[in-house]
């Protein structure tokens, strides 16, 4: 019965080849068929490098067949409109309309589960109040650099020329240039694709230290100076590590370093593209106050900061000490969750290393606070954000603005077809292949990324006017509420453990991460005192 298929195949040969006799066309394709699918599974029955092939021959094709093409079948045709595989399709649904401009209103009422352990809600307030603009701004810096940025509240996320294709960074820096708001580069660089349209750019500047190193690859202060001069760079961030993958290093093989990507990144062309797993510049904390306040100095008083998926407690504890000790602090942290995105990640890091968006989140906030230096850095919150209750919830734990990348991902096109590391993508946002990435259209595309935020903050200004207030930066942690069990609800501010300010000067607190972990840092170093 195994080989059943096959031999009815091959029977249907000379069948066909009868039938010819007398209808041509009919038989001449079950003929051919009948020939070609023969040749196939003779080929698999001689085979011996698939088992399952060799003993069911041409049957066991349609098991690859639907193997492959399963992730399309679940996601249109099995998986639910609240299936998060990573984003569900409501979430992408909300993303498409707001980019296309199309009302984004729902008869009938919620289909979430109300009642589910874990669902979260902001209460709304009985007064509500009218805010005249959805332009919603956050300077950064000012304390210690000399020129401030004033940001949008929302803005693109890293992600590096490489990892998207030339006209999916075209479209989403001409897309922030009419929206008003910022585009962070990713550690890749800044390229030609994102100094085209003009849009304000946020230059991430990871372990690789593209377009700021020398031919060995390490930090150059004279190639940074040069591109940090561009008015199109309003801040520096540096990249500890990113929530997808953190801790881990990258490499760009030979044969993917075009020599637009050499250019931006400052790298040979046709040879393999590598980004260490740590930095080379600093090895302590202080050292990294040091390495920020230099690039401080030699981008002429740009904002200068950091971005970190937290790890282990006692090392940001120790960047803390080192703020106390230096007297120097990043005009922002930008805290990304493991739930973070990228091109390609090892399974185990992608699912299990790094803390997620809401526990490091509100690390860095009481830090800052226990520090009493909450009002001079600024935290951006980034990791699987979307919606503007997203934005409210992060803000009401600790957050002053937020970025987004596969938000906008979507925006340009993205269909989460989790092709991005094999070249393929189908609607060429992650490729660097001419053939589909030419297939974006950025005159289109980049008004949908303006669409896409205008629509977005004007729906966090009308939360923002239900709940009663006249920014977002007024939500607390008493807004946000959260199912515990059946029976109970709580707010965000009971339930979680809150510093406030100078405890840590004072070392007065009851905090268990403090308590557990302060002592264990060190400003002269990363690793625990133990």
């Amino acid at each position: 019965m195994r080989y059943l298929p096959l031999i009815l195949v091959m029977l249907a040969v000379p069948v066909g080849r009868l039938l010819g006799t007398v209808y041509p066309f009919a038989g001449g394709i079950l003929f051919g068929g009948a020939l070609l699918a023969s040749i196939v599974g003779v080929y698999d029955l001689l085979q011996t490098n698939r088992a399952v092939l060799k003993n069911y021959p041409l049957v066991a094709r349609m098991r690859f067949l639907l193997e492959g093409i399963r992730p399309e079948i679940r996601q249109y045709f099995l998986e639910s409109d609240h299936d998060e595989v990573p984003y569900s399709r409501e979430q992408r649904a909300l993303v498409y309309r707001r980019a296309k401009g199309i009302e984004g209103l729902r008869p009938f009422g919620t289909l979430k589960n109300v009642n589910l352990v874990g669902h979260e809600w902001i209460n709304h307030s009985i007064a509500p109040t009218h805010i005249d603009s959805s332009d919603f701004r956050v300077t950064i810096g000012g304390g210690q650099c000399s020129k401030p940025y004033s940001s949008s509240l929302l803005n693109i996320s890293g992600m590096s020329f490489g990892a998207l294709s030339p006209t999916a960074i075209e479209a989403l820096n001409r897309g922030a240039h009419k929206g008003g708001f910022a585009h962070t580069t990713g550690e890749g660089s800044i390229s030609r694709y994102h100094l085209q349209h003009g849009g304000d750019l946020i230059w991430q500047i990871g372990s690789g230290y593209f377009g700021c190193r020398d031919q060995q690859g390490r930090f150059s202060a004279e190639n940074f100076k040069l591109n940090a001069s561009q008015s199109s760079v309003r801040m520096i961030e540096i990249k500890l590590s990113q929530g997808a993958k953190p801790g881990h290093g990258g490499i760009l093989p030979a044969s993917k370093v075009t020599m637009a990507i050499a250019e931006a990144r400052g790298v040979p062309i046709g040879v393999d593209c590598v980004s260490p797993a740590s930095h080379s510049a600093f090895s302590t904390p202080i050292e990294l106050m040091e390495f920020l306040t230099e690039l401080r100095e030699l981008s002429g008083g740009k904002p200068v900061g950091i971005k970190l998926c937290v790890g282990h407690p006692w090392e940001f504890f120790a960047i803390a000490k080192a703020m106390l000790e230096t007297g120097t602090h990043p005009d922002f942290i930008t805290v990304d969750g493991a739930e973070g995105g990228t091109g390609a990640a090892p399974v185990e890091f992608a699912d299990h290393i790094g803390a997620p968006l809401r526990e490091g989140l509100m690390l860095v906030h009481n830090t800052l606070k226990g520090l009493g230096i909450r009002d001079k850095v600024t935290i951006v919150a980034s990791g699987k954000l979307v919606s503007a209750f997203d934005i409210a919830r992060v803000m009401a734990l600790g957050a002053d603005a937020c970025n987004m990348a596969r938000g906008f991902m979507f925006a340009i096109g993205c269909i989460q077809a989790q092709a991005c590391h094999t070249g393929k993508c189908p609607t060429g946002v992650t490729s660097q292949d001419p053939g589909r990435y030419k297939a974006l259209n950025v005159d289109r595309k980049y008004q949908r990324v303006a669409s896409f935020h205008g629509n977005t903050l004007t729906a966090l200004k009308e939360t923002t006017e239900a709940c009663g207030l006249m920014q977002p930066g007024q939500f607390t942690a008493h807004h946000l509420m959260i199912r515990i069990n059946s029976r109970e609800v709580r707010s965000a501010a009971s339930q979680y453990e809150w510093l406030e300010s100078g405890d840590l000067l004072e070392e007065v607190n009851d905090h268990p991460a403090f308590r557990k972990f302060w002592d264990m840092a060190s400003s002269t170093s990363f690793a625990a005192v133990l």
